[in-house]
């Protein structure tokens, strides 16, 4: 049973995600980063459990609620592209490993959303 935004595995999923890269991949790129690529992963990351959150205030206005949903599958996409910047180009400073899983968490995510928003569309 689903009673807040907190219950959804989704946003249960992206914000574990969030946490992981705020402490494990954003630290340990280096210091010309710091200010670039680590600041587009801060807010990027940030944003689509904040998303779905806000979104959920909105549950019973469809249109608004999807799109939350939609701009929150734009963010993990981001994150896709971001964290396959940073194993790719930086191999040395982060766990190559663990940005592939993350970014398995982010595809499945955007999934996860697409399904939500779907069947949004026709409970309402």
């Amino acid at each position: 049973m689903v009673r807040s935004f907190l219950d959804l595995d989704v946003y249960q999923n992206l914000y574990k995600a969030m946490v992981t890269i705020l402490t494990k991949v954003v630290p340990k790129l280096p210091k010309e980063e710091k200010f670039d690529l680590g600041d587009q992963m801060r807010r990027a990351c940030k944003a689509p459990p904040a998303l779905i959150a806000e979104g959920y205030a909105q549950k019973h206005h469809k249109k608004e609620w999807i799109k939350y949903l939609n701009d929150s599958i734009g963010e993990c996409n981001e994150m896709i592209v971001h964290l396959s910047c940073a194993k790719d180009v930086y191999p040395n400073y982060v766990d190559k490993n663990l940005c592939e899983e993350l970014t398995k968490v982010y595809d499945i995510g955007g999934k996860q959303l697409y399904r939500l928003a779907e069947s949004w569309r026709v409970v309402l």
